[in-house]
This record gives C-alpha cells, sequence and structure tokens, in this order.
C-alpha cells in the first residue's frame, strides 16, 4: 500500500525560530532596560508605580541584572509558547483536508469540501451545502495555499467568498434565524466583546448545526442561512 501524498503549509522554519529565540531575547532586553532605569523612575515625584521601581531599585547587584535578565526571558519564553499554540499548519491530501492547531486538530473528508477561499487572514472550507466547514485565522502564504489546494484538485476560489452578498448584520431578535439562533449569537457576542475566541468558536459550531453560517467583523456579527441538503 503506497503512503498517501500530502502537502502540507505551515510558517517557515526561520520564522518559527525567529519567534522561539527572539521573544526570550527581546523580554530579557525589554525588563533589564527597565530594571536599569528603576532608580531614575523612582526619583520622579510624578512617575506612576513608583513603589515598585523604589523596590527594584533596591536591590543589589549582580542579582538585580541577573533577575531582571532571568524574568524577561521567562516572559519571552511564555509569549513565543503562546504563539505557538496558535500557529496553524494545513495538511491537504487527495482524500482530504487536515488543520491543525494547539495539540489539536480537525479533519475533514475531500466529499464534504466544495471549495476553499482565503476571507482576509481567514482560512475558510466550503461545505456541499455551501455552509463553513472551517474558519481558521492564520500566519501562512497565500500563494502555498493556493498551491497545496490546487495540486490535490480542490477548488480554490481567487475571488473569495461567493456568498458574500448573503450576509446581513445581526441584532438582538433577528427573525427569519432557526430556533435558538438568536440566543446562541447573544452569547457569541458577549464572548467576542470579551475576545474569548474558544467560546466564540464552539458557538460558531453549535450555529453551523442549525444551519447558521456567521462572521465577524470589528466583533460586529454577520450570518447567512446554509442550504438545505436534500
Amino acid at each position: 500500500m503506497s503512503a498517501r501524498r500530502t502537502t502540507v503549509v505551515a510558517e517557515p522554519r526561520g520564522q518559527v525560530a525567529l519567534v522561539s529565540v527572539g521573544f526570550p531575547v527581546l523580554g530579557a532586553v525589554v525588563v533589564w532596560g527597565l530594571k536599569a532605569i528603576a532608580g531614575w523612575v523612582a526619583g520622579l515625584p510624578w512617575a506612576p508605580m513608583q513603589g515598585p521601581f523604589r523596590l527594584v531599585a533596591s536591590i543589589p547587584e549582580p542579582w538585580a541584572t541577573v533577575g531582571s535578565v532571568a524574568v524577561g526571558a521567562v516572559l519571552g519564553l511564555v509569549v513565543a509558547g503562546i504563539a505557538a499554540h496558535e500557529r496553524l499548519v494545513v495538511e491537504v491530501f487527495n482524500e482530504g483536508v487536515e488543520l491543525l492547531r494547539g495539540g489539536k486538530h480537525r479533519s475533514f473528508d475531500r466529499t464534504l469540501v466544495s471549495g476553499v477561499f482565503l476571507d482576509g487572514k481567514k482560512l475558510v472550507l466550503l461545505g456541499v451545502d455551501t455552509g463553513e466547514l472551517a474558519r481558521e485565522s492564520h500566519d501562512l502564504k497565500p500563494e502555498a495555499l493556493a498551491d497545496a489546494f490546487q495540486t490535490h484538485g480542490y477548488q480554490w476560489l481567487d475571488d473569495g467568498d461567493p456568498y458574500r452578498d448573503q450576509y446581513r448584520r445581526w441584532v438582538d431578535g433577528t427573525p427569519d434565524l432557526p430556533q435558538g439562533a438568536n440566543a446562541l449569537l447573544k452569547v457569541r457576542a458577549e464572548a467576542l466583546r470579551k475576545d474569548d475566541k474558544e467560546d466564540a468558536a464552539e458557538l460558531r459550531d453549535e450555529l453551523s448545526r442549525l444551519g447558521v453560517v456567521v462572521r465577524e467583523e470589528k466583533k460586529r456579527q454577520y450570518w447567512r442561512l446554509a442550504r438545505p441538503l436534500p
């Protein structure tokens, strides 16, 4: 049995390495810089947060320098870890698509995917019912994504969303929505306000099961209905 031919689209290794190394270095430099000016800031009567700056200025050397560099590097590592967790990897093959992010993966059978397009910094997989199977943020090269999907015979939509003209702005109590959709959209609006991406994504999936396709612009929600399958 031959191995499955897969095209993987991911951020370049150099870019990943730059984030992994650069963020800890940048963090160390920034915190060390704050330590270096702590005594000066503590002497300014109008400066805010003088208490913490006085405390930092009172730490003897070399512990102040060693501590500031270590704390900054750790903070940078945390930020780099968050970036790695949010990084999207796309695997495309003739039989389907896999999206990997933060140790989780979503698989989509080829027969369910009717088209693929980019909506700004979002990668969107369209279903055969005109609904959206996935809408994922990414920092990948558009050319690499287009080439990967076209190589495996998927319909790549250069003009973007073919249903963009069907979206309507959502307001609480909007008619013509399936039962329960308004309540989900209301909760999702709150999740967007709080920048709770995980909850917003889960609620998008719930709406999708009701046949409602939703996207947002500056935390405003827009919706359309998917076409019922026979």
